[in-house]
């Protein structure tokens, strides 16, 4: 009975079938009628079922929106005041200053901050530019992690780490350095997140004048942040001004003029941008739609008009107007889709059109002849050019590559999807129409699948946790994006998703990808970069719908690779032997468009085979690049003559590289006199060791890039390389120009060491010829034996010769150079001087530097009065040099200048002012006496460093202009004074002098300095020159030295001690070193000091007593103190009660031998996240108490050789946030109880990741004993 119960809602049943069929009609009709309902918002229209889609028909230049920057449009006023206001040293005083730009959305806060940010005065006065988007989450330590992805710091930490991990790394980036730091975008309105934002910056040792621009819609925000510097109220534009934005947009290739009555209806149109720029953009795109006069009117005349409301909603409507003008309904939900990324995210191209292909977004009319991704870039053009995208960045092709969204369009994108996309938390949003979720929680995610059915599309996680035990519930999903996933192993049960048609995997630390990969013969798109990934499965082969599949080079590719065959992108073929990797396996891919790279081609047997690719047949394939490996030990020349003959690329490709080809000559097709590779615009052939000679180029008409590097072989460039016959062949009559290398910009020929002559290009008596007419950029490095160059470079500006043996290649090259703006000369052997022609005849040289050229007696005899517009002028390891030529003082632009490793330079002659001199660097100069007489004139003279200048022995004068001095290792160098009254310096290091005796008084002549260093200078005892009238009193009372943020006083200057002693410090400071005064016994008081976060005391050999103060600096997050006086048998840490120094993170402690134990005060400093304990000699056990700071990551002990017992288990497994452990110079039992396993104290560090332990030998060598712990 039960098995005929079971039978009847079986599906054999036919009553049973027909009335679930009846169930799931009824259903579909409901989901219709909701659809039709929701068709509006979602940009559906109904249209005639033999109607084209009208989507298919644009043919706008995929540029044509890139008009004049609309910033130059009524803001250039603006600009220039703010670059003037940032640059001005009176807004110095606070380090950072900050300034907020404020205006509603649309008024272009943003573009005005990027146009700032991009001005050439910003690029000279701050070293450091850093750019951040914060947007809706103001989180202090992203905004860290943010500006070092920007700065690119080696080993730079994660996210993961500790906020003083992110600032150790941001000031070793920014140390000494004046940086300009936007924060875009800024809705925090939580003062005290601004306050510790502010507080970490105060903590980077930066050069003072560096400043921080906020753009932000909201004016409390703006009260919030900014600082010393005035406000910028953004206004609106005039009517004018608009339509001269909308006019770009609507016409935007028109250089004619346009028609007087598009003008007038224009005109009429723009009074409604209501002086927004934004809209202006908006209207104009719109308009570029509009073709005719009758179609501008009726939009003029549109009822839209009469209520439009004011503000942030006349945007949104003039943003939904470009939205509906949109004609293809599917246009429309792909733009809709791109709801799902964050606000200012940088969209791909490539990535977009893919993912718009995954959710069948894109339909190619079958008699169009064009494929999906085809569709997907026309549409991605077209979004730009209605403005819906903005911040084009374009490939090398001109083609745009990415884009980004205004936040008012993006938020548009998020209303006409809000019922289909989530991006958050569920925010009482239902989830039964939900499809597309990006960046959500575990459990809404859990709560989706609840009651959503499994009918989710597209799943991004970014960065976050993956339930991989509900993954394949959402049997429907098309789209899932694991990038940067927080996961170890590919879930098994992907292969459940049949639907899925793109998947990222990159960025994750996958080893291996499951078998089951295999089962998803839907999918489209593989992407699989910067990853773990060893190889692929051999099941990847079954993917046989696969257009697109992205890795890297060392990701091993399965056999088999000839069944995809719907590969459009495929970036690597690594050539094997077996069966299955063979070059023969290309023939069947051939839908490959875009790059590929062709590696092993040493396993190719002969040119037959070679064939049997069929890469003539590829002609979407743009760029081609061939690869043997290098450094192989067999080749043979005949065997890859043949299979590079073989490879024969189609004749439209754009990019061809040749590397590591060990033939003795190129192919025919390269060396043919037919235009074959006629569409050429890059070439590169690099390691090509045995070729004698290089293909005729000079013929193709589009080669804009050449890089020839590596070629051991080549001895001369000869008159083949311009392919005059070529070109001669083609010509029609005698007097036509011949032009050789007509669009050719770079040129780079490098390690090509027995290149002797490069060829002049060959001369007709019949016909004119042009050689090189656009070349603007040569670089000639590493031919040491060249010696004959050609000279006709008639549009050259930047011109590298680095690692010659001779000058005359810079000879011949000048002789006939007259556009030269950058010059750069290294390593030259026999250059004694430069050519005069090359100075004297390039007018607008803004950069010469010249290093190592051993053999150079001077620049050049009377030429600087030609160098009208340098700027820059750098000399370096001249060891001939005796002085600079004169005349250095007529240069009336040069704003930086330096000098190194000149060990003869004896005098730069600077006798009058240098108006625009801004920076000079002077270092190795040993037997240079005194500094350029004339630096007094030098009024714009603001950075001055000097370094290993032993024959400087007289006073040097430095004048009140100057903002920052440094001086290192001039041991002659007795005093420094400062002239022309009160001095506007800010930073003044002095290092390593011993003989400096006097400085400039603190208070009285430098009330502006904010950061002092001043180490190894013994003979200095006092500040201010003995002919002022100062008291050692005065100069010892730094209290109204109020910007002073930085005091440094190191170890070697014992003459400070009587001006130590009476030191009253500024209420300001926030960083205070004093080191190695080993006669003070007391120091002076540090009450009130409650802005000092870093404060190091050490190696104060009878200090019997910590200064009064010190627990309670409330702020205090570093302290390193230690090495007092060795009588002493407990270490004086101050007593303090429960909730002092509360913000002390970091804590260094220096000991000596008398001590047996570390000061018991420090239990109660649980902030504290690293501890380094030095030289506690009698120190034989750790306290238990040490189980107490809970909040420690990084324990290091040094030095203490009687230690040999750690705490108890119980106290040490109490440190559960302990991830490095480093023990250094303790007693070897030490190291034998903690060995893994066997030793007795291993159980109570097992627990910690990361453990280094290493003691000394008997002969003092390191042992080193590395536990990496991988139990967790």
């Amino acid at each position: 009975m039960k098995k005929k119960v079971l039978n009847f809602f079986s599906l054999s049943n036919p009553l049973a079938f027909r009335l679930q069929m009846a169930h799931k009609i009824k259903k579909i009709n409901a989901s219709l009628v909701y659809l039709k309902s929701e068709a509006s918002l979602l940009g559906l229209v109904s249209r005639n079922k033999d109607a084209t889609p009208r989507g298919n028909r644009w043919d706008r230049q995929t540029n044509s929106f890139i008009g004049r920057d609309e910033i130059t449009v009524g803001r250039g006023e603006v600009v220039t005041k703010i670059v003037t206001t940032l640059t001005d040293s009176k807004y110095n005083q606070e380090n950072p200053a900050v300034m907020a730009i404020v205006g509603m959305g649309g008024l272009g806060k943003t573009t005005l901050a990027k146009s700032v940010y991009n001005e050439d005065l910003i690029h000279k006065h701050f070293e450091t530019r850093i750019w951040v988007c914060v947007s809706n989450t103001f989180d202090v330590d992203l905004i860290l992690l943010k500006m070092l992805e920007q700065l690119k710091p080696a080993n730079a930490p994660s996210l993961k780490d500790n906020q003083e991990a992110l600032l150790k790394f941001l000031n070793e980036e920014l140390e000494n350095k004046r940086y300009l730091l936007i924060l875009d975008d800024v809705w925090n309105e939580d003062s005290e997140k601004w306050k510790n934002l502010m507080e970490c910056f105060f903590k980077l040792n930066s050069v003072g004048g560096s400043k921080i621009i906020v753009t932000t819609r909201s004016a409390k925000v703006a009260s919030i942040s900014e600082k010393l510097l005035p406000r910028c109220e953004l206004g609106k534009l005039s009517v004018d001004e608009c339509w001269s934005i909308m006019k770009d947009r609507a016409f935007p290739n028109s250089r004619a003029n346009i028609a007087h009555e598009f003008q007038t209806i224009g005109m009429k149109i723009a009074k409604h941008c209501g002086g927004v720029p934004l809209v202006a953009k908006v209207l104009g795109g719109i308009l570029h739609t509009k073709k005719s006069i009758e179609e501008w009117s009726l939009f003029k005349d549109s009822r839209i008009w009469g209520n439009l409301p004011k503000g942030e909603n006349r945007i949104m409507l003039v943003l939904k107007l470009s939205f509906d003008n949109l004609e293809s309904p599917s246009l429309k939900q792909c733009f809709a889709y791109c709801s799902l990324f964050k606000k200012d995210f940088e969209i791909q191209r490539e990535s977009l059109v893919q993912l718009w292909m995954a959710q069948g977004l894109l339909h190619p009319a079958p008699d169009e002849g064009k494929d999906m991704e085809e569709i997907g870039s026309e549409y991605f053009d077209i979004l730009p050019q209605s403005s819906l995208f903005q911040d084009a960045s374009m490939s090398d092709n001109g083609i745009v590559s990415k884009c980004k969204m205004h936040d008012l369009v993006h938020d548009l994108a998020k209303l006409i999807s809000k019922s289909e996309i989530l991006t958050g938390d569920l925010c009482g949003i239902g989830t039964l129409e939900i499809q597309h979720v990006a960046r959500v929680s575990t459990f809404v995610l859990e709560n989706i699948l609840e009651r959503s059915d499994g009918k989710l599309r597209s799943l991004f996680f970014n960065d976050g946790e993956v339930p991989t035990n509900i993954l394949p519930q959402f049997k429907a999903l098309r789209v899932l994006n694991l990038s940067n996933a927080n996961i170890e192993e590919f879930p098994v049960s992907i292969g459940r998703l049949k639907h899925l048609r793109y998947l990222d995997i990159s960025e994750t630390r996958f080893k291996a990808l499951p078998t089951s990969i295999g089962k998803l013969y839907n999918l489209q798109t593989l992407r699989a970069t910067n990853c773990a990934l060893k190889e692929f499965p051999k099941e990847l082969q079954n993917l046989i719908n696969l257009r697109h599949i992205y890795f890297d080079k060392s990701t091993k590719f399965p056999q088999g690779i000839r069944r995809l065959i719907c590969l459009r992108t495929l970036p690597y073929f690594s050539v094997g032997n077996e069966i299955g990797r063979r070059i023969e396996e290309l023939a069947s891919l051939k839908q490959l468009k875009g790059e590929l790279i062709v590696c092993n081609l040493e396993h190719v047997k002969n040119g037959e085979e070679a064939k049997k690719a069929k890469l003539e047949d590829k002609r979407k394939i743009c760029h081609l690049s061939f690869q043997w490996t290098k450094n192989r030990l067999i080749t043979n020349n005949n065997k890859e003559g043949d299979v590079l003959e073989s490879l024969r690329p189609h004749s439209e490709l754009e990019s061809l590289s040749i590397e590591n080809f060990m033939g003795d000559k190129f192919p025919s097709w390269m060396m043919s006199r037919s235009l074959l590779l006629n569409n050429l615009k890059k070439i590169q052939l690099l390691g090509c060791d045995k070729c004698e000679g290089v293909p005729p180029l000079g013929h193709l008409p589009n080669l804009t890039k050449l890089k020839i590097s590596g070629m051991a072989n080549l001895k001369c460039v000869g008159a083949e390389f311009y392919g005059y016959d070529h070109v001669h062949n083609v010509a029609t009559t005698s007097k036509e120009i011949i032009t050789l290398f007509p669009a050719l910009k770079v040129l780079n020929i490098s390690r090509c060491g027995d290149l002797i002559e490069w060829k002049e290009a060959p001369k007709m008596s019949a016909q004119k010829v042009v050689v090189f007419p656009c070349l603007e950029k040569l670089t000639i490095k590493g031919c040491s034996k060249l010696r004959n160059v050609p000279s006709h470079f008639p549009s050259l500006q930047k011109l590298k010769i680095i690692y010659s043996d001779s000058g005359k290649p810079i000879e011949e090259i000048s002789s006939g150079l007259t556009t030269l703006t950058f010059l750069i000369i290294r390593s030259i052997k026999e250059l004694t001087c430069l050519p005069q022609g090359i100075l004297k005849n390039n007018n607008n040289l803004s950069s010469l530097e010249i290093r190592d050229c051993n053999d150079l007696t001077c620049i050049a005899p009377d030429v600087f009065g030609s160098w009208g517009f340098l700027e820059r002028l750098d000399i370096w390891k001249c060891e001939k040099l005796r002085q600079l030529t004169d005349g250095l003082d007529t240069l009336p632009l040069l704003e930086e200048l330096t000098v190194k490793e000149c060990p003869n330079l004896e005098l730069i002659p600077i006798t009058q002012g240098m108006a625009s001199l801004r920076e000079l660097s002077i270092g190795y100069c040993k037997r240079l006496s005194s500094l350029p007489s004339g630096l007094e004139y030098c009024t714009s003279l603001q950075k001055l460093k000097i370094w290993e200048c032993n024959g400087l022995s007289c006073p040097l004068s430095v004048w009140a202009s100057l903002v920052e001095l440094m001086v290192w290792r001039c041991n002659n160098l007795t005093s420094i004074e400062i002239k022309g009254g009160v001095s506007s310096l800010q930073h003044l290091t002095i290092r390593n002098c011993k003989e400096l005796s006097g400085l400039p008084a603190f208070p009285q002549q430098c009330p502006s300095l904010q950061h002092v260093e001043i180490s190894e200078c013994p003979k200095l005892a006092s500040f201010g020159v003995q002919s002022c009238s100062i008291s050692l009193q005065s100069t010892s009372d730094l209290r109204t030295m109020t910007s002073l943020r930085q005091l440094t006083i190191g170890r070697g200057c014992e003459g400070l001690e009587s001006w130590l002693s009476g030191l009253q410090f500024p209420l300001s400071l926030g960083s205070l070193i004093i080191e190695g005064f080993p006669n003070l016994e007391v120091l002076p008081s540090l009450d009130n000091l409650n802005s000092l976060r870093s404060l190091e005391i050490r190696n104060w050999r009878k200090l019997k007593y910590l200064p009064t103060g010190l627990q309670r600096l409330l702020r205090l997050e570093y302290l390193s103190i230690g090495g007092f006086w060795e009588e002493l048998d407990s270490f004086p840490f101050p007593n303090f009660q429960v909730g002092s120094l509360m913000h002390l993170t970091t804590l260094y402690l220096f000991g000596w031998p008398k001590l047996k134990s570390l000061p018991q005060q420090i239990q109660h400093l649980t902030s504290l996240t690293s501890l380094w304990v030095y030289n506690f000699e009698g120190v034989e056990t750790l306290p238990e108490w040490l189980g107490s700071l809970t909040s420690l990551t990084e324990l290091e002990i040094w030095n203490c050789k009687n230690l040999t017992n750690l705490p108890s288990v119980q106290a040490m497994q109490r440190l559960t946030k302990l991830h490095t452990l480093f023990i250094e110079g303790c007693h070897p039992l030490l190291k034998q109880r903690c060995n893994r396993d066997s030793g007795t104290d291993w159980p109570k560090i097992s627990h910690i990741p990361y453990i280094e332990i290493r003691s000394h030998t008997a002969v003092g060598l390191n042992v080193h004993n590395t536990l990496p712990n991988h139990n967790n």
